[in-house]
């Protein structure tokens, strides 16, 4: 069993939310929040953007992504845009020589649909795969990216379902934690709406040292990125700018799915990083990775622990044999039995977290909450506690997942009832100006991402790992 060794929601300054001081100040507090958690305390604090939460909703675009199709923009009762900020503030505050001047939190969020095009689409997702569904007793959300996941509809559903019409309507007649249970059974991505009170941890420390460790200047770390898609792969870009040397591991067989998708996405998260390709498959390509791992001073990895021990890889024995390296594991919902199991996309584990619960409860029509957001929470998270462990000496395994990150939003200053949740909608909404709601925005791709497996025979010559 994991340690849970983050400070809940609940230490945040006030849980009631506006009675904690100005909604302005909402990311210092919440990077105070994160420091703290890592018993962190750095001589500079850098500070984030003072900016009210629903303004910087709006001038991030996240606001144009919210809302029916043809309907209003929707803003959002929650500070997420702001603690975006306050979490980049945290990591600039324990890099002080990063290159992340020019860097902002809550543009972070958007930066995806800024480069794809994305447009709001209400009870479906921006990019499409992820669809808000009425069950007899509430709403689930359901994501369906691959072409196999529609093979398992009939047996989750016990009837025939060919297009979404279909889902829909057998969907309407079942209650939501049955679906919920059998579905995960079956290996679909899928969850829940509701907002939940149990307060949330943004991490887990499942082996090593614990929190807090004394932080100090070291290298430049190592950091070899086994990750794909978003959260992993913009933690790895994030430690990249603050100095360290990133390599990316592919699987030949199995290639970064990113990879088909927007090429200046790919690019602006994968430019400078060495490509490596390895035949995981094969017993010569596990012992190349095994001796990379064996090199680096932070591990990126989204795998589930089962998989990655049938290759030989097993993160607790590396921690013993290379007492200071930081292992990041990201997950949908966690590194422990049952969640191990559960497939998340950063949609539908913003749902199960609260993020379309908590607009309802304001008085909110139903809707996807930005772009897959809770990828990008996590991959801002994930880079600070990565940053935080190797300054502390590494030694850990930490685990962050998609829902405890995204609910720890939703619980972060929150109000206490349905009634609190409408008067903010209302406050924020009188804060909103003209000329506020922009396009969502991204960020410069100065250059190309590396040819898929170009630095390969290089990188394992130089380390050792041919």
């Amino acid at each position: 069993m994991s340690a849970v060794l983050a400070a809940s929601a609940d230490a945040a300054p006030d849980a009631a939310g506006d009675a904690a001081g100005s909604a302005a100040d909402t990311a210092a507090r919440y990077r105070d929040h994160l420091l703290a958690t890592l018993g962190a305390a750095p001589a500079v604090r850098v500070a984030p953007p003072a900016e009210h939460p629903a303004r910087a909703w709006a001038r991030s675009g996240l606001m144009t992504l919210c809302g029916a199709a043809d309907g209003a923009p929707q803003l959002s009762v929650l500070p997420l845009t702001a603690l975006a900020d306050g979490a980049l503030a945290a990591l600039a505050s324990l890099a002080p020589h990063a290159d992340l001047a020019d860097q902002r939190g809550a543009a972070l969020l958007a930066e995806r649909a800024a480069l794809m095009g994305l447009q709001r689409r209400g009870a479906t997702s921006a990019g499409g795969a992820c669809r808000l569904l009425r069950a007899a007793d509430g709403l689930l959300a359901l994501s369906l990216p691959r072409d196999d996941d529609w093979s398992l509809l009939p047996a989750w559903l016990e009837a025939p379902a060919a297009d979404w019409a279909a889902v829909e309507a057998a969907v309407r007649e079942r209650e939501v934690d049955e679906l919920v249970a059998r579905g995960r059974l079956l290996g679909l991505a899928l969850a829940a709406s509701r907002v939940e009170a149990a307060p949330a941890p943004w991490l887990r420390v499942h082996a090593g040292r614990s929190w807090p460790g004394v932080l100090a200047a070291r290298p430049a770390p190592l950091v070899v990125d086994l990750s794909s898609l978003w959260a992993g792969p913009l933690c790895s870009q994030l430690l990249q700018r603050c100095g360290a040397e990133v390599v990316k591991v592919e699987s030949t067989a199995r290639p970064d799915g990113a990879r088909r998708g927007s090429a200046p996405f790919f690019d602006l998260l994968h430019a400078g990083k060495r490509s490596v390709a390895l035949d995981l498959h094969s017993a010569r390509g596990r012992v190349q990775l095994l001796a990379l791992l064996r090199r680096a001073d932070i591990v990126i990895e989204a795998s589930r622990p089962r998989a990655l021990r049938q290759m030989g890889i097993d993160a607790e024995a590396l921690l013993r044999e290379k007492l200071d390296l930081s292992w990041i594991a990201i997950h949908g919902y966690g590194r422990d039995e049952p969640q191990a199991q559960w497939i998340a996309y950063g949609d539908d584990a913003g749902v199960a977290a609260g993020l379309c619960a908590a607009q309802q409860l304001a008085g909110a029509a139903p809707c996807f909450i930005g772009d897959a957001i809770a990828d990008p929470l996590t991959g801002l998270h994930a880079a600070l506690a990565a940053w935080a462990s190797h300054a502390g000496g590494g030694g850990r395994l930490i685990a962050l997942s998609l829902h405890e990150v995204a609910r720890q939003a939703v619980q972060f200053e929150a109000p206490r009832d349905a009634a609190g949740w409408c008067a903010r909608r209302r406050d924020w909404q009188a804060e909103l100006r003209p000329g506020d709601e922009r396009a969502p925005q991204a960020r410069r791709v100065h250059a190309t991402a590396a040819a898929f497996g170009a630095d390969t025979d290089a990188v394992l010559a130089r380390l050792g790992a041919c």
